[in-house]
């Protein structure tokens, strides 16, 4: 984890409620990790001479970087938190690194930045996955 992610939950001067402070952290790491690894993976398609084989593969990269962004960038919010809405990009996030993972996942024999890519993936879904449990 982070130190600043950490840091940053830590010294926010309201009770954050019955939120796991922990499983909040490594989310939003995740999140933002995944994010700039989904970027620059499609950048890395882009430089493949098999470029047009990769074209599902950049769409569900550059889909995941953005939702990862935004996922990641709410969870940082905790001023009048929307648990509805945190669930709802939670659920989004989700899927999105289960379809952009199985998608690298499929050239990572081919592509070291898409098995790169795939296990980011995999890492941002179990974390949306435990701080949705954690929500109850």
């Amino acid at each position: 984890m982070t130190h600043h992610v950490s840091s940053m939950l830590d010294t926010y001067p309201k009770d954050l409620g019955d939120i796991d402070r922990q499983k909040l952290a490594e989310c939003i790491e995740a999140c933002f990790e995944c994010a700039q690894t989904c970027t620059a993976c499609a950048d890395a398609c882009l430089a493949e001479d098999m470029v047009a084989e990769l074209r599902q593969c950049i769409r569900f990269n550059l889909d995941c970087a953005d939702i990862c962004a935004t996922t990641g960038a709410v969870l940082s919010r905790q001023t009048g938190n929307n648990v509805e809405t945190t669930r709802a990009l939670l659920e989004a996030c989700r899927t999105a690194c289960k379809t952009c993972g199985d998608e690298c996942a499929s050239h990572a024999e081919m592509h070291e930045h898409c098995k790169v890519c795939a296990e980011a993936c995999r890492r941002c879904e179990r974390a949306c996955a435990e701080l949705l449990a954690s929500l109850g």
